[in-house]
Order: C-alpha cells, then sequence, then structure tokens
C-alpha cells in the first residue's frame, strides 16, 4: 500500500499489533475466565464483581510489568551490539567496509556494485548501514519498552472491562451463560480483527481464538464448580 510516495507495509505494525492483541486478549479471557470460575463456586453476584474488577487492575499491572521487562531486555541487546559495532567501525573501518559488502554480495550483488554501495551507504550512515543490515535492527523493529507495556496494559484493561461490564449487568441467574457467551464472541471478533489488521485470514484468526478461549473458560468454571461442591 502507498501512502503518498511511501510504501506502507504490515511489518511496521508488529510491535505494537503483538502488544495489544496479546493484551486484550488475555484481558477478555483471564476476566472471563475468573468470574465464571467465582460464579461457578456459588458466589454471591457481589463477590463476583469485586473479583473480576480485582482482576483487571492485576492483570493490567503484571501485563505492564512483563511486556516491559522483556521488551527492555531486548533495548539493551540492541544497545550493546550497536555499541560493539561502533567501536569496531572505529577499530577497523576497511574491515567494516568488506564485512558490508560481502553481505551484499551475499544477497545477489556484483562484488563491483556491492562494494559501491557498501562505500556510499558507509559514508551516509556507517553505523546505520551495519545495524540495519548487519544486526537486523531498523526504526520499525527497534525495542520500545515504554509503548510496549503501556500498549499491554491499555488494551487488557480495555479487554477486561467487556466481560466486567456483562457481569455487572448481567442479572445473577442468568451470569454464566451471558458471560461466556458474550465473551466468546469478544474474542472471537478480536480474532478476525487482529487477522486482518496482520493479512492473514479473518475467520482462521476467529475459530483459534475462540477455541482455546472456550477451553479454558469450560477449565477454569470446572475448577469453581468442584471447589463449590467440596465446600
Amino acid at each position: 500500500m502507498l501512502v503518498g510516495n511511501r510504501e506502507q507495509h504490515r511489518t511496521g505494525r508488529i510491535g505494537w499489533l503483538r502488544a495489544a492483541v496479546l493484551g486484550a486478549n488475555d484481558g477478555i479471557l483471564s476476566t472471563s475466565s475468573l468470574v465464571l470460575g467465582v460464579a461457578a463456586a456459588h458466589a454471591t453476584h457481589r463477590s463476583v464483581l469485586v473479583a473480576g474488577v480485582a482482576g483487571l487492575v492485576a492483570g493490567a499491572m503484571s501485563m505492564a510489568a512483563g511486556e516491559y521487562v522483556s521488551v527492555h531486555s531486548q533495548a539493551d541487546t540492541e544497545r550493546a551490539d550497536l555499541a560493539l559495532e561502533r567501536a569496531e567501525l572505529k577499530a577497523d573501518d576497511k574491515g567494516e567496509h568488506k564485512e558490508l559488502m560481502a553481505i551484499y554480495v551475499a544477497r545477489g550483488l556484483k562484488p563491483a556494485l556491492a562494494k559501491q554501495v557498501a562505500n556510499e551507504l558507509m559514508a551516509h550512515d556507517a553505523l546505520g548501514a551495519h545495524a540495519r543490515d548487519e544486526l537486523g535492527i531498523s526504526e520499525n523493529s527497534r525495542a520500545r519498552p515504554i509503548q510496549a507495556a503501556l500498549a499491554s496494559a491499555g488494551s487488557f484493561a480495555v479487554g477486561a472491562a467487556l466481560p466486567l461490564l456483562v457481569t455487572a449487568l448481567a442479572p445473577a441467574a442468568g451470569l454464566i451463560p451471558l458471560v461466556s457467551g458474550t465473551s466468546l464472541l469478544f474474542l472471537a471478533l478480536l480474532g478476525g480483527l487482529a487477522a486482518r489488521a496482520g493479512g492473514a485470514g479473518v475467520t482462521i484468526g476467529a475459530i483459534r481464538v475462540t477455541f482455546w478461549g472456550a477451553f479454558a473458560m469450560a477449565l477454569t468454571a470446572g475448577v469453581g464448580w468442584m471447589f463449590g461442591t467440596v465446600a
């Protein structure tokens, strides 16, 4: 797809799309499963709602912390690799020219052209050329810990709010079928939207997410029912 003179690819969405989809999916699935598990244990409507709210807050904070630590580790590795590459450029500029040239030859350029390309790119931005073509680090793929953490926490909270809203509005007698049914619908929509945004098949994406969501909710409800029966 072209925007102005710039072609837009879906790979530019990978960082935030992954965090957002994972967060929303976790929010819907973990909160609905928690609600169903507590409800199946014959808890009061108020207790179920309190458990759901606690799950939303705890889950959002956990997603943010986990994503931040994970992506920050990636960012630390990228910085260390760039620092090493910067030192190598200072210590052996000619060797780095040959290294970059060899990369372009391996990709199909003739040696004379590869040498010219390597010289021109290194004259323009030597570190950037090696970061992109040797290390595989580009602006689109750079690790952004804060962005990933906010996307995960925000999307988790939005996802968790959906079954929580149904829990608040549903009558106690119909809480389990209403929460499970609407949550599966939310998961199917999310799976379809995520697949469409990533360029994959919408139907397969929806089915995949819905299947595993139904399995998780059934398992959690079963555990709640067992504990409720024992009590």
